[in-house]
C-alpha cells in the first residue's frame, strides 16, 4: 500500500494491479469531515480490496461510508465501487456508461453485446468463444448492482472544500469523465489523458466514430489551464504537451493504417492490427497475449472507421468478416 498526499484533503492510493500491463490504478481520496469522495476503485479482486481498503482506512475513513466517482465503466475503475459502498453512499458515473455497466450487470454478458463485432473483425474463433475469460474487462467487472447518481457534463461536486466540475470527455468509453478543480487548476483525466502509455481507443458499437469522438474530447480539454493533471494509471506530467503528443500519436496512427491499406488490400480488421506498429514486449503478432489482440484490434477498428467516415477507406463484407480497401 502507498498513500501520497497531493493537495490538502487529496491523496492517492496506489492499487496494483497484478497481471495487468497497466500495473496500478491511481485510487483517489478527498477527505472531507462529512462525506468523503474516492475517485476509481481498481479490479474486482481481493489484491485490490485489500488494497484500496487499507489505504482508505489508512487515511481514517470507513470504505462502506465514502462517496464514489467513477471516471469511467471499465473494471480497473469500476470493478470494487458497489462492493465497498454502503448504503448511504452516492455512486456517480455517466448516463452513457452506466447504460453500458448496467448492461452487463443484467446479461453478464460482452461489452459490446454479442460477438458480432469481434467475428466482422475477423477475430479467431478461439478468442472469441472465450472472451469471458480472456478479457480482463469482463472477468473483473462488478457483480453486484449499484444505484448509479448520474453525473452529467457541467455538475458540481463540492467536496473537501474543493468544487469539483464534471467535464465529459467521450472516447475512451462512450461516456468517460473528468473531474476539473478551477481555483488551484487541478484535472483528474482517468484514462482520457495518461502519460506513460496512451489510452486504448476502441470501436464500440454504440458511437459511430469513436476516435473522432476521442480527438475531440482532446481537442475541447486542451483549452483548459491545467497546472496539474492526476491520471488513472502511472505517473503524470505536462498536461499540454501530452494532449499534443496524443493528437500527434493518433495522426501517425492513421497513416500507418492507411499505408497498410493500401500495400495490402482486402486485409480484415485483425489482420490489419497485425501489421502495426505496437510498443509490447512481444517478436511478432502470433506471440500477443490474446488479451492485448482483442484491445488491439478494437484500437485498429476505430482508426479504420475513423478513415471509413471520412471517405479515404471502404469497407466490403466477404462472408461475415468486414475487408478494407483504399476509397
Amino acid at each position: 500500500m502507498h498513500v501520497e498526499e497531493l493537495f490538502k484533503n487529496i491523496y492517492r492510493i496506489s492499487v496494483g494491479l497484478p497481471n495487468s500491463p497497466l500495473k496500478e490504478l491511481n485510487s483517489y481520496l478527498i477527505r472531507d469531515k462529512e462525506r468523503s469522495l474516492l475517485i476509481d476503485t481498481g479490479f474486482r479482486i481481493k489484491a485490490c480490496r485489500d488494497e484500496l481498503v487499507a489505504g482508505i482506512e489508512f487515511l481514517g475513513e470507513k470504505p462502506d461510508a465514502v462517496d464514489i466517482f467513477l471516471t469511467h465503466m471499465h473494471a480497473d475503475h469500476s470493478g470494487l465501487a458497489a462492493e465497498i459502498s454502503g448504503p448511504g453512499s452516492q455512486i456517480y458515473l455517466s448516463k452513457d456508461d452506466s447504460v453500458l455497466l448496467n448492461g452487463f450487470l443484467n446479461a453478464r454478458i460482452n461489452w459490446f453485446g454479442s460477438a458480432e463485432r469481434d467475428i466482422l473483425a475477423g477475430m479467431p474463433n478461439e478468442i472469441i468463444e472465450n472472451m469471458a475469460t480472456i478479457n480482463p474487462a469482463l472477468m473483473f467487472a462488478p457483480v453486484i448492482h449499484a444505484n448509479f447518481q448520474i453525473a452529467n457534463d457541467g455538475d458540481i461536486i463540492q467536496v473537501g472544500g474543493y468544487a469539483f466540475r464534471c467535464v465529459l470527455t467521450p472516447g475512451h468509453t462512450p461516456g468517460h469523465m473528468c473531474l476539473w478543480e478551477e481555483h488551484n487548476r487541478i484535472m483528474f483525466t482517468g484514462d482520457h489523458v495518461l502519460f506513460d502509455i496512451t489510452p486504448n481507443i476502441t470501436a464500440w458499437p454504440s458511437v459511430e466514430d469513436s476516435l473522432g469522438s476521442y480527438l475531440n474530447s482532446l481537442s475541447i480539454i486542451r483549452n483548459y489551464p491545467v497546472s496539474t493533471a492526476l491520471p488513472g494509471h502511472r505517473k503524470s506530467g505536462n498536461f499540454h504537451s501530452r494532449v499534443e503528443e496524443l493528437l500527434k500519436h493518433h495522426e501517425n496512427r492513421l497513416d500507418d493504417v492507411t499505408h497498410i491499406v493500401k500495400t495490402a488490400p482486402g486485409l480484415s480488421a485483425y489482420e490489419v492490427a497485425g501489421r502495426m506498429r505496437w510498443k509490447i514486449r512481444a517478436s511478432s503478432w502470433d506471440e500477443f497475449p490474446a488479451a492485448q489482440k482483442i484491445f488491439a484490434v478494437g484500437e485498429c477498428m476505430s482508426h479504420l472507421d475513423y478513415l471509413r467516415l471520412r471517405g479515404l477507406v471502404r469497407r466490403e463484407i466477404d462472408g461475415a468478416v468486414f475487408r478494407y480497401y483504399l476509397s
